[in-house]
């Protein structure tokens, strides 16, 4: 995808807190798919089902692609003055940490658990246009794809985790310490960025992006009984069925390849 001069800085819509809020996702997701990544690879051998092992192989495969595409996203904040590197290498150091330190299958409940957090943001850009009304098509559709993938292999990291002998008490334990690190570190990158935008202290901006986060689209009512299903005992990724909206988004998709090609 091209990340080019024709894209605003302040993509959606020119609403600059709420712009953050993504950019603030992307600079996550280099470094956080690679843990991703490493944490599924390191049990496959534990997989003795050829459709999950074609499923790590996607999910491999999509993650990668999803790392390259907002490396050059994260690129192009680093043009505008945001201070991209120094916020990916916190993160690339927590992550480091964590590889260092936790025993192979709790890397792998963290992965499972951030995919649970991913799974559902894209749930709802995919199901309520808007999340993404008034941004850049460009940006819009990067997000949209995203949000797709992440649909399509949201189980894997659960079901290798399950095949690694993963148990409810140890998921849960460590779905709560993510929960905490990682809305802690989203907090931390939306004040960096903000403040690079100059609108740390502008109560216009706050309000938006308080609107985008309770109102409307309201994601924090919306995310939060979905988040709670994942202590469930019978839990699983699938339990919130939307191939409706990947069929949707790919007929969508198709649309667009052929409009491009003619």
């Amino acid at each position: 995808m091209a990340f080019d001069d024709e894209i605003p800085r302040h993509w959606h819509g020119g609403r600059k807190s709420v712009t953050a809020f993504f950019d603030n996702l992307s600079i996550f997701f280099p470094a956080g798919e690679r843990f991703f990544i490493a944490s599924v690879n390191a049990h496959r051998h534990l997989v003795d089902d050829d459709d999950l092992q074609r499923d790590v192989r996607v999910f491999c495969a999509q993650e990668a692609v999803h790392t390259r595409e907002h490396l050059h996203y994260n690129q192009m904040l680093e043009r505008s003055g945001v201070p991209v590197a120094a916020m990916d290498a916190r993160v690339d150091r927590l992550l480091r940490f964590a590889r260092r330190t936790l025993p192979r299958r709790a890397q792998l409940a963290v992965t499972a658990a951030l995919e649970h957090f991913t799974a559902l943001m894209a749930h709802l850009l995919l199901s309520d246009p808007q999340a993404l009304a008034g941004a850049h098509p460009t940006m819009a559709a990067l997000w949209r794809w995203h949000a797709a993938e992440e649909n399509e292999h949201k189980a894997v990291a659960f079901d290798v985790y399950t095949k690694a002998g993963g148990n409810y008490l140890e998921r849960c334990v460590v779905m709560l310490v993510a929960t905490v690190i990682f809305w802690a570190k989203v907090a931390e990158h939306q004040v960096r960025l903000m403040s690079a935008a100059d609108i740390l202290w502008s109560p216009r901006e706050w309000l938006r992006l308080a609107k985008f986060v309770f109102i409307s689209p309201g994601w924090a009512a919306k995310l939060a009984p979905m988040y709670l299903h994942y202590f469930r005992p019978s839990f699983h990724p699938w339990d919130l069925d939307n191939r409706d909206l990947l069929d949707q988004w790919k007929a969508e998709y198709a649309s667009m390849e052929v409009h491009h090609a003619t």
